[in-house]
């Protein structure tokens, strides 16, 4: 899946909103299993920033871009240059949830994922 932006940029959350209601980008939650019971994006997949390293087999290594959100954008940015320096196509969503919940994106409370 080809991305019009270059990996490592930076999105707005408006713009993520968009690429995830377009099946565009493959959303990474990098927040505490605490924070994602608390309010996360339906879509999302839930890999904690500590846990990264031990699940990074469940990242798409297709090309599909990944977009990277956290609370507000700075273990986002660390995770997004962190992939991007292992070959994958990360973006980082700037502002995170704060940012997300801000622009009326879709948000959903409770363990949803299983792994939490």
């Amino acid at each position: 899946m080809p991305s019009a932006h270059e990996p490592g940029e930076s999105i707005d959350a408006r713009e993520a909103i968009a690429l995830v209601a377009a099946d565009k980008v493959w959303l990474l939650d990098v927040r505490e299993p605490s924070e994602w019971v608390d309010g996360h994006v339906p879509e999302a997949h839930h890999i904690p920033m500590g846990d990264l390293g031990l699940r990074q087999d469940e990242l798409p290594d297709d090309g599909t871009p990944i977009a990277v959100i956290c609370h507000v954008g700075g273990r986002s940015r660390m995770v997004t240059d962190s992939l991007v320096r292992a070959d994958y196509a990360a973006i980082d969503v700037a502002g995170g949830m704060v940012a997300w919940q801000a622009s009326g994106g879709n948000v959903v409370t409770g363990e949803v994922d299983g792994r939490s």
